[in-house]
């Protein structure tokens, strides 16, 4: 948790960005907790009673044709699925502009997938090479008399779930908040008691409306208590009166796994990085990041500080590797071929702090990675706390060249020297 906690203050809402000195952003990875496709977050609503678009999924540009006639519906809208924001003004390398269409015409729906299918998608959230388009959901296109924006977000500053609402929807919530802050409303919910009858009725009534919101308010909150946000923009108003949600985006903590196993079975990891991803299947936690030098920790906190010293002594780090605190010598082993398979480490710094980590484990880990992986960098060690002598004393046995540190700062500085000495 604390390793999350720590990313998450590290990440803004799309643009990954971390701070590695005071002139220095570099990229990591959007990951570290479920993070639901728009179609995902629809079906989990429409389930649950939440009224949305009549909608399919379609992978190739025939299956978006077929969805298009099976809709018949009088105007179509088709969305490319990726986990960025600003589709709607996005360019496909194919040369189509912009994620989102819509067309009255079905056969206009298989020329538009087979241009976003298979390209790659930029927009404002993405890389600049952009993300690849694998999958494309057509939905019933509705009129809209009246678009809102509706959110339950976890809040630190309230310690809890805050439900925050705008009449002004449809557009970039953070833009009305700095241009027109009293068009923001916001109800903090007492975790215990949960979502109150009169906080939903006066959410409603701050967003123009009566009635049906109320219980979609409720079903939203009881529903995913294990999410980390459930946003909803625009939460759109029909000339019929129908309140619909036009758009959906539901994270969940990773920690829930265990009691939303059906909602987990639905991760989609093709937009995440492949070394995260294969990390976390030995319970470690990896962050790529730009620089050299790979960091191999034990907590988030000693990560972060590592990060920072190696940048102050005017190297780069290359990675954020959590190891976790019952680690065991096989996770070490994975570690070091998750590190060494990132081309461009030129350097490993091992920063271990042993509390619960038995140093003695930590040691004999590097050296059978050391040794069955062929190690062709620098390697530097500092080792610290529980069983720290028996550690040091493999570790000088082995034969292997290791260079050991007396300290953080010793570390640094030794991983930095042996990158400008190659």
């Amino acid at each position: 948790m604390a390793f999350q906690a720590a990313v998450r203050g590290l990440r803004a809402a799309s643009t990954k960005q971390l701070l590695v000195s005071r002139n220095q952003l570099v990229r990591v990875s959007p990951r570290r907790w479920l993070n639901l496709q728009e179609y995902q977050s629809k079906k989990l609503m429409q389930d649950s009673g939440v009224t949305v678009q009549r909608f399919f999924v379609a992978d190739t540009a025939s299956e978006a044709l077929e969805a298009a006639k099976r809709l018949k519906a009088k105007e179509i809208v088709l969305k490319a699925q990726i986990l960025a924001g600003g589709r709607g003004k996005g360019v496909f390398d194919s040369g189509l502009k912009g994620g989102v269409h819509l067309t009255k015409e079905p056969a206009a729906v298989g020329e538009l997938a087979g241009k976003m299918l298979g390209f790659n998608l930029t927009t404002k959230q993405t890389p600049k090479e952009g993300v690849k388009v694998k999958t494309v959901m057509v939905a019933e296109a509705l009129d809209i008399s009246r678009e809102t924006y509706f959110a339950i977000l976890m809040d630190r500053s309230c310690n809890g779930p805050v439900m925050v609402g705008s009449p002004q929807g449809g557009v970039d919530i953070e833009e009305v908040a700095a241009t027109t802050p009293e068009l923001i409303f916001k109800e903090v919910i007492d975790i215990f008691e949960g979502v109150r009858d009169d906080q939903a009725l006066r959410m409603a009534a701050n967003l123009g409306f009566k009635g049906p919101l109320e219980k979609q308010v409720m079903v939203l909150y009881h529903k995913y208590i294990d999410a980390t946000q459930v946003e909803v923009n625009p939460l759109g108003e029909t000339p019929e009166g129908q309140v619909v949600c036009f758009d959906a985006k539901i994270n969940f903590d990773d920690n829930a796994e265990f009691r939303q196993k059906a909602v987990f079975a639905m991760d989609d990891t093709t937009e995440s990085d492949p070394l995260e991803t294969e990390a976390a299947k030995y319970d470690l936690k990896y962050i790529g990041l730009d620089g050299n030098i790979a960091c191999f920790v034990n907590g988030a906190g000693l990560a972060m500080a590592t990060c920072d010293i190696i940048d102050l002594h005017g190297g780069k780090p290359a990675n954020f590797l959590d190891l976790g605190g019952g680690v065991k010598e096989n996770q070490v082993y994975v570690a070091f071929k998750l590190l060494t398979a990132d081309p461009k480490v030129e350097a490993i710094l091992v920063n271990i702090f042993g509390g619960i980590v038995n140093c003695a484990i930590i040691a004999n880990g590097i050296t059978k990675a050391c040794r069955e992986l062929e190690l062709k960098v620098p390697l530097v060690v500092r080792l610290e706390g529980t069983n720290v002598q028996e550690a040091k004393r493999i570790l000088s046995e082995s034969g292997l060249p290791i260079t050991s540190a007396s300290d953080l700062d010793d570390a640094a500085k030794k991983a930095v020297a042996a990158i400008a000495k190659k």
